[in-house]
């Protein structure tokens, strides 16, 4: 016999569990490597492009939100784009997001490796690829065997991530107000660098927005969705935005310009120079800001990871990638295989590209699928007989959007990009199954799987505090908490 942890829902769920949702898909470890990255671009104007990455994640995320009211189906963008065109456009856009989380979990080995050094100044380049090895081995490692955290301790780890940046938050601004003259010096020039910065400043800011693709739930989970699901999306992205230009203002705010432009670990330095009045605190401070980044960094590339070697499982078992890829441990139950290539061949990607050309490529890959969800919402509409349906204007703004993106992302990550998408089309006419996919559809997108994704999502950074201030609230009101987590027995096949 053993315990397998499940999750299902007492109740609809209502704006403010879905806003839970929409917080804890997108913040996590990302703030620790986008701080500050639009800043040595464009300067203080960052600022400004944070808030122009957060509209059009909006209007993006209620396209997704909008496939999934009308189809109301587990979905996602493989089964939105295979419902309005074909199963290759469908294996297509799933591909090409398989793609992206792969990009984005070569970025954390670079970012550990960032703040590493920092903390423990160890610089070289073997000492780097040595340090990007030990990480990924320790994913791999986690993920093989199996190890969780019990729930307590998940709760301890997600405090130890957020109270850092709350930290920097809190007496960032009261340094700003008691150092006016630092702060309005650390401000001028507003805007540096050219339209040109500007525009890849939007790419890699908008990569720290991204999340939302994989959190969508069917609208029968939800309470009245086309009036709860717009409402939740747009008030949960404001609170992103908010954090975010928060994180970005303190640091702008606090940290000497010449500094930031060539700072690895922004947060610590902001750290620095607000504590800089006492010798022990200046010293301290970063160290715990470089502790809580490495927790995150650790934490985000292990559950994505796990995510995103389940999506390859899932795709074996159902012939569209090679069959070695769904092969199971005897003893520990796990996908062995599609970890250690998935872990390997993003060992190799964060050895041989930067975080600059990862987060572009992972970017312009998101984007594609974000285009082809755009898509499928304005196809999708004509199906739609509900009274309110949406307004042409957001999916065709998201298409416009999304080929923005795309636009502005570096030709050589682009070429990149498009190749592997290709690469994709002759693994779908060799290993295409002439049946539906149900393996794909058990392990990746079944109500369970989403449920489970979606509860973990609301345990995360922001939206663990918010989560549990509901549950505090329900109790007293004696209304039934919407998430329920159980072990429920049952036999090992």
């Amino acid at each position: 016999m053993s315990l397998k942890a499940t999750v299902s829902l007492q109740r609809k769920l209502n704006t403010f569990d879905v806003m839970s949702l929409v917080v804890g898909s997108i913040v996590g470890a990302d703030i620790y490597v986008a701080a500050a990255i639009g800043a040595r671009l464009v300067g203080p104007a960052s600022l400004l492009v944070w808030i122009i990455a957060g509209a059009i994640a909006i209007v993006i995320a209620l396209s997704f939100a909008y496939c999934a009211a009308v189809r109301s189906a587990v979905g996602g963008p493989y089964a939105y784009a295979k419902e309005v065109g074909s199963p290759v456009i469908g294996f297509t856009a799933g591909w090409a997001l398989l793609l992206a989380e792969w990009f984005s979990l070569a970025v954390f080995p670079v970012a550990f490796v960032q703040y590493s050094t920092s903390l423990f100044d160890v610089h070289g380049q073997v000492s780097e690829t040595l340090l990007k090895s030990l990480f990924i081995m320790l994913i791999l490692a986690t993920n093989v065997v199996g190890i969780k955290a019990a729930g307590r301790f998940n709760d301890l780890l997600t405090i130890v991530k957020l109270s850092p940046l709350l930290l920097i938050i809190v007496a960032g601004l009261a340094f700003m107000i008691f150092e006016p003259g630092i702060t309005s010096a650390n401000f001028s020039p507003f805007m540096t660098g050219s339209t040109g910065n500007f525009g890849q400043a939007l790419v890699l800011i908008f990569w720290a927005y991204a999340g939302f693709e994989l959190s969508t739930l069917p609208a029968d989970e939800i309470d009245s969705p086309r009036r709860t699901i717009p409402k939740a999306i747009v008030t949960g992205m404001m609170i992103v935005v908010s954090f975010y230009l928060l994180t970005n203002f303190v640091i702008i705010g606090t940290v000497d310009s010449a500094k930031l432009a060539t700072s690895n670990s922004p947060l610590m330095d902001s750290a620095s120079a607000i504590f800089s009045s006492s010798s022990w605190l200046a010293n301290l401070a970063p160290a715990i800001i470089g502790v809580g980044a490495l927790i995150s960094i650790l934490g985000a590339d292990e559950s994505g990871t796990l995510g995103t070697s389940r999506l390859a499982y899932a795709l074996s078992l159902d012939g569209l990638l090679p069959k070695p890829l769904s092969k199971i441990h005897s003893k520990l139950g796990t996908p062995y295989v599609a970890l250690s290539v998935l872990c390997l061949t993003a060992f190799v990607a964060s050895v041989f590209a930067d975080l600059v050309q990862l987060i572009n490529a992972s970017v312009f890959l998101l984007s594609f699928v974000y285009f082809a969800t755009c898509a499928s919402a304005i196809l999708l509409r004509k199906k739609d007989t509900h009274t309110r349906r949406i307004s042409y204007i957001i999916p065709v703004c998201g298409l416009l959007f999304s080929l923005s993106l795309m636009a502005l992302v570096n030709i050589d990550q682009i070429l990149v990009s498009i190749g592997l998408i290709l690469a994709g089309l002759p693994i779908y006419w060799f290993f295409s199954p002439k049946q539906e996919l149900h393996e794909m559809k058990k392990v990746f997108l079944s109500r369970e799987a989403v449920l489970r994704r979606a509860f973990d999502q609301g345990e995360r950074f922001l939206a663990y505090p918010w989560r549990r201030m509901l549950w505090l609230i329900y109790g007293q009101t004696e209304r039934k908490k919407a998430w329920v987590l159980e072990d429920e027995r049952r036999n090992p096949k």
